[in-house]
């Protein structure tokens, strides 16, 4: 008995179309007294990569505590700021992300809606995600992983504002040494060609203002973005084709987390003497 929400009018349309009861609207505490009138409380409401996107999360919060059961369970996940934070991967930072979720703050979200954290999992998702499972107080004993992990994050600074200043340091050097490897393989004659127009890759290049001057082009697999130009860069976006075609001396890895799927996919690149570039956890040529 499942019962899925979703606000985009194509998607919801195709999962309805598959059998998935589903019904088209943001999720928010008005929502889920209309879903109990009409359903009952549920036993799990399941979200992934879906809380960090929404900017009322209170108002989200609420609308869970009112649908689960007592023994009810919330089970999500999003990209984790531990990761972010050890790996200097800054470019999980824009618009669509209004959070960037850890133990502590999950924790102190739910807290004040009497909903407790009750274990989580790390995930590589996402180049670091964690998956967080809540409950009413007191219906489950948190596991020990919960403690563990609060702990670490301590040790990481992920409360302090201090060791998150030495955080933003890193990101502005990680930045200036990106800029400088860029600049000096160009200045060297190289091309140099960024492969996968993420949306990681729009905050790198308007961050570290990365124009086509030093970027060729982006070659992606997504029909829909080629023959089109990166948000604000304006960096050309061609076909794997292309790639193939025209190989640059450099390809800028942007797609990080996928490294190994990619490095395996372009072996011809790395054969016929092409080089990666990756920018996470430091700057560096592969």
């Amino acid at each position: 008995n499942i019962l899925g929400i979703e606000p985009s009018k194509n998607v919801s349309m195709e999962a309805n179309k598959k059998g998935i009861n589903t019904i088209c609207d943001f999720f928010s505490e008005q929502l889920a007294d209309q879903i109990v009138k009409e359903n009952g409380e549920a036993d799990a409401i399941l979200a992934a990569n879906v809380l960090c996107h929404i900017p009322d999360i209170n108002d989200l919060v609420k609308g869970m505590k009112k649908l689960i059961k007592n023994t009810g369970v919330i089970i999500f996940e999003d990209p984790y700021l531990g990761d972010i934070v050890k790996k200097i991967s800054y470019d999980q930072i824009y618009d669509e992300h209004v959070f960037l979720f850890s133990a502590l703050s999950v924790s102190y979200l739910f807290n004040s809606h009497d909903i407790e954290l009750i274990d989580l999992y790390p995930q590589k998702t996402h180049g670091g995600s964690m998956r967080y499972v809540l409950a009413n107080k007191g219906s489950y004993k948190p596991s020990e992983r919960v403690k563990e992990i609060i702990k670490t994050e301590k040790l990481l600074g992920l409360d302090d504002v201090d060791k998150l200043k030495k955080f933003a340091n890193k990101v502005k050097k990680s930045k200036d040494d990106l800029i400088s490897l860029l600049k000096r393989l160009k200045n060297e004659g190289n091309t140099i060609a960024a492969y996968a127009a993420t949306s990681k890759s729009t905050t790198i290049f308007n961050y570290c203002n990365i124009d086509k001057n030093l970027i060729d082009y982006i070659c992606d697999t997504t029909p829909i973005k080629q023959g089109k130009l990166s948000p604000g860069m304006h960096i050309p976006i061609v076909s794997p084709e292309e790639f193939k075609k025209n190989p640059p001396d450099y390809a800028f890895l942007l797609a990080w987390n996928h490294a190994d799927e990619i490095l395996s996919k372009e072996k011809d690149f790395i054969k016929s003497g092409g080089r990666w570039i990756t920018h996470v956890p430091e700057v560096k040529i592969l």
